[in-house]
Formats: C-alpha cells, sequence, structure tokens
C-alpha cells in the first residue's frame, strides 16, 4: 500500500505514506513509513519517519486529538 499526499501550503511538496516489510534487515518488524519532501518527489523525501505497526493506532489516535 502506498498514498501521496499533496502538501498543504507548498507548490510541489507531498507527504508519502507506505507499508514497508523488514525495514532494517530480515527479521525486522513492518513500519508505516511516512515521508515529506518539498520537492515533490515521494521516492526520495527530504524528511521521513518509520512507525512500527505495533504504534500505529496509538500514532493514529494522537493524531487525531490534534484536532480537536
Amino acid at each position: 500500500m502506498s498514498k501521496t499526499i499533496p502538501l498543504s501550503g507548498t507548490k510541489n511538496g507531498v507527504i508519502s505514506v507506505t507499508k514497508i516489510d523488514e525495514p532494517y534487515g530480515a527479521g525486522s518488524g513492518t513500519v508505516a513509513s511516512i515521508g515529506i519532501s518539498l520537492a515533490g518527489n515521494a521516492d526520495e523525501p527530504e524528511w521521513k519517519v518509520h512507525i512500527p505497526l505495533d504504534n500505529l493506532d496509538e500514532v493514529i489516535q494522537a493524531l487525531s486529538e490534534l484536532k480537536k
């Protein structure tokens, strides 16, 4: 699964969201990778974070609470 979202407030920026299996080698846990590219290159973001899938529900809840 992969999704690219336009980055609000920028001309070409994008947010990329993808699932990566074994990002740190064999046996490492699957992560959600969230990248930001101001240049619009979703394949080579300037910033990225990897969130273990075991933490994903809590992170989604925390992000949802920011909108309140």
